[in-house]
Parts: C-alpha cells; structure tokens; sequence
C-alpha cells in the first residue's frame, strides 16, 4: 500500500569520484520516468520525483569507467531534499574518512523522508552510525566488511533490498534499480512502480527482492 501519492519529492543522488555507474543512474532513470497511472493503466503526464545530482564540489566527476558527470548542485548548495540516495562503487573506500561528507549523509539524514543506499554506499552509512540497530544489505563482496564495519548491524546476504523504515538498503549495482522501484511502490503504490518497470523494460523480480 502507497504511503503517499500526494506530495512531489525532491530525490538527490550523492555522486563522487570512483562512483560506480549504474548505482547512480539505475535509481535516476526509476525516479525521473515515474508517472501516476489512471486507473486505465495508461500512464499520465505527472511527474511525482524532482530527481539531481549532488557532489561536495561543483566541478565534473568522473564515475567508474571514466564516465563524467556534471552534478546539479553542491552538497552546500542543494534544494531541500526528501529522499537522499547514497551509491556506491570503488570511491567510497576513500569518502569513509571523508569527515565532511560523512557529516553531510548524517544531517541530511535527519531531515529527509527516506535514507538510500545503493552496493557499498552502505558503508558511508555505517560510518556514522545511521545502520546502528537496523538490518541492512551490500554487495556481495562487501558483506564481511561491512559486518565488521558496524557491529550492531544485522546484515543480510539474501536479499536484494531492505527496507527498514527511514533507512533503505540495496545490494549491488543493479539492485539500486530494485530499491528504487521499492520505494516508488511504497510511497505510489504497485500499479505505479509496475508501469515504470515496464517503461524501462526491467525484468527484474523487484517485488521479491525486499526484506
């Protein structure tokens, strides 16, 4: 059942260099294709989510790859956010003792509606605590490391997304696109979350992925 429908949300997706891809552009392209759907199916003109791109610096960023993106805002300098999506990729082995943005993900977090993680943007997470007491998932090759990463964790190695309220995890890369659908079903509902799946051609079995 949708929580929401009403509201028009603002989703930032966090970016940085070594940012791994698909963890970035996966839960984009859910958000910014998401329409209402009437009650024929067709899909309408609405577009619930304002989808942009966050970065500490306002300069280009280069993602797994070499793929450069040119973020829509600073993390000084950003519209308020009601969703935050944190990816992952090989740059967060870095960004774990980046204090400022550690600290960012961690105010921010108490001001959205939903906290995301995509693959080892779960570790940004849990280097402030916000996974303290909750379960939450990685990538697979992550799993150990983030156990000892955050003790008080309970990490799943079975599912593709976890969905603890306020906080919402995902295993890698590809699975960001599960997570995205995930929420867009919970705050729109399944018909709505359906026909962007089918919009993007995903095949992916999103609707038994969660824990």
């Amino acid at each position: 059942m949708a929580e929401s429908s009403a509201a028009r949300r603002t989703v930032g997706i966090l970016i940085f260099e070594g940012v791994e891809v698909l963890d970035v552009c996966g839960p984009f392209e859910v958000f910014a294709t998401t329409a209402d759907v009437s009650s024929d199916g067709d899909r309408g003109d609405e577009r619930p989510f304002d989808v942009i791109t966050i970065a500490q610096t306002a300069g280009l960023v280069t993602c797994t790859g070499g793929l450069l993106v040119q973020p829509n805002a600073t993390i000084a300098d950003h519209p308020p956010l009601d969703i935050l999506v944190v990816p992952g990729g090989r740059g967060t082995r870095r960004e774990q003792t980046n204090d400022v943005l550690l600290d960012w993900i961690a105010d921010r977090s108490r001001t959205v509606e939903l906290t995301t993680s995509v693959c080892t943007g779960a570790f940004l997470l849990a280097a402030r605590g916000l996974l303290d007491g909750r379960r939450a998932t990685t990538h697979w090759a992550g799993i150990d490391h983030l156990r000892r990463l955050a003790p008080a964790t309970t990490v799943l190695d079975d599912r593709r997304v976890v969905d603890e309220g306020a906080v919402v995890t995902s295993a890698g890369v590809s699975a960001g696109i599960d997570m995205a659908l995930h929420v867009v079903a919970r705050l729109h509902g399944d018909d709505v979350a359906t026909a962007t799946a089918r919009n993007m051609e995903y095949l992916g079995d999103w609707r038994g992925a969660s824990a």
